[in-house]
């Protein structure tokens, strides 16, 4: 089986400019291609979790990544699949978040002569001058055509600013830069991602009669239709001082029954063969199913010394005289010598607010220490967080709470 057809097997791919092309290209090694990631934080997330194994999966296969960052575009900000305007970012905090991407991607990429290469497109895209981009690029667009898109349909209502608008152009451009100046040849992104892919691969055929394709990967949704990686304190980071290793596990070991096999099929290496085995397991094997993935993606992220703490730990902690040891925890500041628990919810980011913490608590999700909180009024004393207390938020989310 070629790249190509495990990529299908894998439920990976969604739309291909040119599927024969491509299953050709990939399949032999001949790929040189790209797939952008604009500097929104200082830590890659969840979201860009399948485009990092895409890449990684690829390069395996003899295929050569390019990374770009979009140090350019990111002073923009990407409209797809946004109902609202991105805030704009200084140069100093986009050039700290490509150096944060960098350091992460060494984990999946391997970098290096006649290997992977990561760029900035804000080495071209900066140093662009407006009236020779209208001339070389924007005759090339359509306007009617780009207000079909649907990443530009979804904002019209609200309000499209120009430039948000020149965001199809800009991505395209990079497309063309690459192909000139990197021998690039095809593009990877999510499909929400088509229009302006398809934009890219237009300009190139227009301006130098050349075929470069675009291939979109399937949005890794959860059974309710919601993209996967986030929580309700929010996205889940690749950076464990950001999401700890422990909460990065427990997250895909809690994922729904519906989707776990969808996120190993997708996201794990393990042998195709492998996964159809377990595709009849149900019941307590799907638990089973749910350590396998949240195991296999934790080493590949944090390594494997770390998932065997994790995988140890959430073990540990659903059995009698639980080894807190490596539970996430957190340290409460506080005036006096007592603290309402709803505050140290909301501290600790168990909960985002005061209102969310007292619906956990009415609806029994709170547990201090094995006793079950009923009131909003429930404080902890400075003395009993000396020592640290757990706290356990519904069935599964574990949490020590102290102060010094």
């Amino acid at each position: 089986m070629g790249i190509f057809e495990e990529l299908k097997e894998r439920q990976l791919i969604a739309q291909v400019t040119n599927e024969d092309e491509i299953k050709k290209l990939i399949n032999s090694g001949g790929a040189r291609f790209y797939i952008g990631f604009d500097p929104t934080a200082d830590s890659l997330h969840v979201g860009h979790f399948m485009a990092l194994c895409l890449m990684k999966r690829l390069q395996e296969a003899g295929n050569k990544p390019i990374v770009l960052i979009g140090g350019g575009t990111g002073h923009i900000g990407d409209p797809s699949g946004r109902s609202d305007m991105r805030s704009m970012m200084s140069k100093e905090i986009i050039d700290h978040n490509c150096a944060c991407f960098k350091k992460q991607m060494e984990r999946f990429i391997e970098f290096g002569d006649d290997k992977a290469i990561m760029l900035n497109n804000a080495d071209w895209l900066l140093k662009l001058n407006y009236v020779e981009l209208l001339r070389e690029v924007g005759a090339c667009f359509s306007v009617n055509n780009m207000l079909r898109a649907e990443c530009y349909k979804q904002r019209m209502e609200k309000g499209l600013s120009f430039l948000e608008f020149n965001y199809m152009i800009m991505q395209a451009y990079d497309f063309y830069y690459l192909n000139n100046n990197y021998d690039c040849n095809l593009q990877f992104g999510g499909d929400d991602q088509w229009s302006n892919m398809l934009a890219g691969s237009d300009l190139i055929r227009k301006k130098t009669g050349r075929d470069a394709h675009s291939m979109t990967i399937t949005l890794l949704l959860n059974s309710q239709g919601k993209k996967m990686g986030k929580t309700a304190s929010g996205a889940v980071w690749l950076d464990k001082n950001k999401t700890s290793v422990y909460d990065f596990y427990q997250y895909w070991r809690n994922v729904e029954d519906a989707d776990v096999l969808k996120c190993i099929r997708m996201l794990t290496f393990l042998p195709l063969d492998e996964i159809k085995e377990m595709e009849n397991w149900e019941g307590a094997q799907l638990n089973k199913a749910k350590e396998i993935l949240a195991f296999e993606l934790t080493k590949l992220v944090h390594g494997k010394d770390e998932a065997i703490i994790a995988q140890n730990s959430a073990k540990a902690l659903f059995e009698a005289g639980a080894d807190d040891t490596n539970m996430p925890s957190s340290e409460l500041v506080f005036d006096g010598d007592e603290i309402l628990l709803v505050d140290a919810l909301v501290q600790s980011n168990l909960c985002q607010s005061k209102g969310e913490a007292k619906r956990l608590i009415q609806q029994g999700g709170v547990t201090v220490e094995d006793n079950k909180i009923t009131s909003f009024d429930y404080k902890l004393t400075r003395e009993s967080l000396k020592g640290g207390l757990k706290i356990k938020k519904g069935k599964k989310i574990f949490h020590k709470i102290f102060v010094k």
